[in-house]
């Protein structure tokens, strides 16, 4: 039996039965779009891999106190937990919202405009806090959704996936996120 090829379900159960190398496996084979997830949420690498060891701490306590019951379904529940976990995380620090691009660097530190003077880079300046100050007013979900896709380049499919909804799901929260921003803008007059 080629361990690499079995569902996770028949992982976690050979896992309960006493093979250690199944919740490896299981590890490796979700790592990737696991961490992503949470990296995309904290935007600190090793703050990351925190929020990861405990996400799989929680994951490998529910199954043990055989809690666990998503049959099929091991990817979103896992993500779902990381997802909270990184959340929870981000309302104890209450921190500001960055949106950056892939590698981690302000996106509006790249906004410019040619010979800008002083008084234009003012008034861009407020737009941009503004529009982070937007963004933080959205929901969570579709705050969550819109970066993930505006500034995380994922596609809906990784979005569904890292957030344990279905893709119609994370395409009404990102439509409804960019409708929001829209009235928000509007109302407050912000042109960018």
């Amino acid at each position: 039996m080629n361990i690499q090829t079995i569902s996770d379900q028949e992982l976690i159960q050979l896992y309960l039965q006493g093979n250690e190398s199944c919740l490896e496996v299981l590890i490796k084979r979700h790592q990737r779009n696991i961490f992503t997830a949470i990296y995309l949420l904290v935007k600190n690498r090793s703050l990351a891999e925190d929020i990861f060891q405990e996400t799989f701490i929680k994951i490998i306590h529910t199954i043990r106190s055989d809690k666990y019951n998503e049959e099929g379904k091991f990817a979103p529940w896992a993500a779902r937990i990381a997802r909270n976990l990184a959340i929870d995380y981000l309302r104890k620090l209450k921190r500001d919202v960055t949106i950056t691009d892939s590698e981690g660097n302000d996106i509006f530190n790249f906004i410019t405009i040619a010979e800008e003077s002083n008084e234009d880079r003012m008034i861009r300046n407020q737009s941009e806090n503004m529009v982070r100050q937007m963004v933080k007013r959205l929901p969570e979900e579709q705050r969550e959704v819109l970066i993930m896709r505006q500034w995380g380049n994922m596609s809906f499919q990784e979005i569904a996936d890292a957030t344990g909804v279905s893709i119609n799901t994370a395409l009404g929260r990102m439509r409804y996120a960019l409708n929001n921003l829209r009235k928000m803008m509007d109302q407050q007059g912000v042109k960018i």
